[in-house]
């Protein structure tokens, strides 16, 4: 019986989470679908959320993951601080971390005048995109691969050691192939929060627009008829991607 008092809980978040994905799938109209696949903003919008998200994710793993392993393996002073400052963007709201990026990397800021002088903007700009993107998600990935280097035991990379690898190779060889599962868990956290970010990127880098503002955009000047095809086009992109992504990963689990 208590079985079933477990079930019934358990199945009515299961149908709160799954039944307005599949509504929205079902109850797009073919011709409105049609139009959007033929309409270059929805399309440019769409690819740009997912270059932008790509690009972002690719700096936080190269970035990430060794602060994730130096949070791992190593005890310094204020390392819980610095591990609660890596986790406030989570807590952040999303309109105020885009006000934080746009007072630090406005034209006006003294990085921001720095950065231009180098020719590089964030401003309404792809770089600024990526960079909101990145400043949301990088947490997600971070926390992942770190709880991933935690289940590595570390006489496994001292075994290495003794063997005569360096701690560059010990790390290589040895860290990294067995936390590979959990930093591709967290890229994909990392990628998704970045697919998904509105606030932060909508003040620091409104044109030009990704998924998500185009999709607020219509909704608020066309209503939902026009917003519900851009909502489709991006959730078929994300699905499509995170099951190729699973299935890799799947076929490398099988053969290792």
């Amino acid at each position: 019986m208590w079985h079933l008092v477990l079930l019934v809980p358990a199945a009515l978040l299961i149908l709160f989470l799954c039944v307005p994905i599949v509504g929205m799938f079902a109850s797009s109209e073919p011709s409105a679908l049609r139009e959007a696949l033929g309409d270059p903003e929805v399309l440019g919008s769409v690819g740009l959320t997912l270059y932008a998200s790509g690009i972002s994710t690719l700096i936080g793993l190269v970035a990430g993951v060794p602060l994730a392993y130096i949070l791992s393996r190593k005890d310094f002073p204020l390392k819980g601080l610095l591990e609660g400052a890596i986790r406030l963007p989570i807590v952040v709201p999303h309109l105020a971390a885009g006000v934080a990026l746009l007072v630090t990397f406005g034209r006006n800021s003294f990085l921001g005048r720095i950065l231009g002088g180098l020719g590089l903007n964030f401003v309404s700009s792809v770089p600024g995109t990526v960079l909101a993107m990145l400043f949301v998600s990088a947490p997600f990935l971070v926390a992942s691969a770190k709880e991933a280097f935690d289940r590595v035991p570390p006489r496994m990379e001292g075994v290495a050691r003794t063997l005569g690898a360096s701690p560059w190779r010990a790390f290589w060889t040895v860290s990294l192939p067995l936390a590979w599962r959990g930093i591709l868990s967290g890229c994909l956290m990392m990628w998704a929060r970045g697919i998904s970010e509105f606030g932060a990127v909508v003040v620091l880098a409104y044109h030009p627009m990704v998924a998500s503002t185009l999709l607020f955009e219509r909704l608020e000047a066309y209503g939902l008829r026009y917003a519900q095809p851009v909502a489709v086009l991006l959730m078929a992109a994300c699905l499509g991607t995170f099951v190729g992504v699973q299935m890799v990963a799947g076929r490398r689990h099988g053969e290792d």
